[in-house]
């Protein structure tokens, strides 16, 4: 058995960390999922914006995980893409450690969660097709 990490020297994971953390869970998702938005943009912040918790309703800055904006496939396709922005994930981070710290969850995985599920949601898929798309991730 391992031993268990010494926390009173861990630091919480930094927005860098974040984003390393974002990149490795997209590039473990199936390939097929991850065509849906080619030349996807994941940043990371520590709050969303004042504009999305109003657009969202959210009661507090803790409500919000992550953000899609975007557009899909076809949507692409019979506007034309020029002069659009790429398609991006807004990850949050305090309200993901936040979550994490009340859940017994890795933080690799709900990173992972959070990116499938506003990927998915964007796209229309079922709960039970994303729960497929993370079960597929390495």
């Amino acid at each position: 058995m391992s031993e268990p990490p010494d926390w009173s020297r861990l630091l919480a994971p930094s927005l860098a960390d974040f984003e390393r953390l974002a990149e490795a869970a997209y590039a473990e998702l199936p390939a097929h999922f991850r065509a849906l938005c080619e030349g996807l943009v994941i940043r990371i912040e520590d709050f969303a914006d004042d504009e999305v918790l109003d657009h969202l309703g959210a009661e507090s800055e803790f409500d919000v995980l992550g953000l899609f904006r975007g557009r899909g496939l076809a949507q692409s396709e019979a506007f034309g893409a020029s002069g659009q922005f790429p398609n991006m994930v807004w990850l949050y981070r305090r309200p993901i450690l936040d979550y994490w710290a009340e859940h017994e969850e890795a933080l690799g995985s709900l990173i992972r969660h959070v990116l499938v599920h506003e990927i998915g949601h964007h796209f229309g898929l079922s709960d039970d097709d994303m729960m497929r798309i993370e079960r597929g991730a390495a």
